[in-house]
């Protein structure tokens, strides 16, 4: 955990909730820690991602702070937090959003591009630091065939690739 003069964010026990959220489901969501871009990003993502939501925003002395949103199903928290600059966010950890066919994927891979790092198949990391997947659902097809030799063209074919292209994982 970074040793800087940051405030803790705290969860209140379930002992201390409000009882309307006593004995719901339990959940998973990512935490995604942003250098003071979250609203920026929020924009970015709502106009990048055809299925995403924003459900709440919570704002400190006028300023987002946090926000619950959602990409395709997958909930996410997004906090503000301005600190020496450094980037909690690695190339260890991605968000995989599969779809389906390659004009999806240029649509989204193409706009997080625009001013984000091309890394290898697949993955991009946004101007934010966030490190995405973008997978065709056809990419199975491929790297799952039941031709050990048309597998192994595929395999070697992603090596390849910043972006998946669909027509290059065959012959």
């Amino acid at each position: 955990f970074p040793s800087h003069d940051i405030p803790v964010v705290i969860v209140p026990s379930a002992a201390t909730l409000a009882p309307s959220l006593r004995g719901k489901n339990s959940s998973v969501s990512t935490f995604l820690w942003f250098q003071d871009g979250l609203e920026e990003a929020l924009a970015f993502y709502k106009s990048t991602f055809r299925d995403m939501k924003i459900h709440n925003e919570d704002r400190m002395d006028g300023k987002l702070f946090t926000a619950d949103f959602e990409i395709h199903g997958h909930a996410f928290i997004g906090m503000n937090m301005a600190t020496t600059g450094e980037n909690y966010f690695n190339d260890s950890i991605s968000i995989m959003i599969q779809v389906d066919g390659q004009e999806e994927v240029d649509r989204i891979y193409d706009s997080i591009a625009k001013e984000g790092e091309e890394i290898a198949c697949g993955w991009i990391k946004d101007k934010w630091g966030v490190v995405w997947q973008i997978v065709p659902f056809q990419l199975r097809d491929w790297v799952g065939h039941s031709d050990p030799e048309i597998q192994q063209y595929a395999w070697q074919a992603l090596r390849g690739m910043k972006k998946i292209v669909i027509d290059q994982l065959h012959q």
